[in-house]
């Protein structure tokens, strides 16, 4: 356990000098984010998921066979709009492919963009989300999660992919299976954060609040551009390519 709570403090207050630098922390704040989004997208929108695709693909599922509550329609365009996210963040990533921390910068702009764009959707329109501003709202946030899945994969920091919790590795590295049980830490505080965020949205859509969870997500996703701003003018070792290790 003090490895574990090691680990995971090792991934909230990481040493500079390490290869992923300051990394870590703010990856950890955007798998948070996926929370709340995924909590209105999910709660609102008609049971989809615009940050995990992997429950997109099982609901766009439910929905051919004709089971009650999904949509085909609504499925099918977060998951098209999640894919154009990630194809529009291509070029951020190959442009800055030389500096992780403006790889960063650039994609968090991006996505910080798309979803105050949702936030000012959801005041205009006002709640319950149907019809045209439903498939807006289901556009621009999975437009900002597929750029901020194409930054994560691309900065490529271990276990912290922002959009799904790698708790597969955490049972298969286990001590119990004879596993070395390596960066337990860094996976349960992973998914923790994302269990988090979700619980905050959720709970702000229950109370009454719909707007609440993506102004949380701005609000995070203002704080961690500006700190992404602030670290695309260093340069550290952690900002070079993971080739040139």
């Amino acid at each position: 356990m003090p490895v574990m709570l090691r680990e995971a403090w090792a991934t909230l207050v990481p040493d500079v000098t390490d290869r992923h630098g300051p990394l870590p922390p703010l990856m950890l704040a955007l798998t948070f984010v996926t929370g709340p989004v995924d909590a209105v997208s999910y709660l609102q929108l008609g049971r989809i998921f615009v940050a995990n695709m992997t429950g997109n693909v099982v609901s766009s599922g439910f929905a051919f066979a004709g089971a009650p509550g999904f949509s085909l329609a609504a499925s099918l365009v977060a998951l098209a709009a999640f894919a154009a996210g990630a194809l529009l963040g291509g070029p951020v990533v190959h442009r800055t492919r030389t500096h992780r921390g403006r790889n960063l910068q650039y994609a968090l702009l991006a996505e910080t963009a798309f979803v105050a764009a949702a936030v000012i959707v959801t005041q205009v329109s006002g709640s319950p989300y149907a019809g045209g501003v439903r498939f807006t709202l289901v556009v621009l946030l999975a437009l900002g999660l597929g750029v901020q899945n194409s930054a994560a994969r691309a900065l490529a920091v271990p276990d912290l992919t922002t959009t799904v919790p790698t708790l597969t590795g955490i049972a298969a590295d286990s001590h119990l299976t004879g596993g070395a049980g390596n960066k337990a830490g860094r996976r349960v505080i992973s998914a923790c954060a994302m269990l988090l965020g979700a619980v905050a949205g959720a709970a702000a859509v229950l109370h009454g609040h719909p707007t609440l969870p993506l102004l949380l997500a701005v609000a995070i996703l203002a704080a961690a551009s500006a700190a992404a701003t602030a670290l695309a003018r260093t340069d550290a070792p952690w900002t070079r390519p993971l080739a040139e290790k």
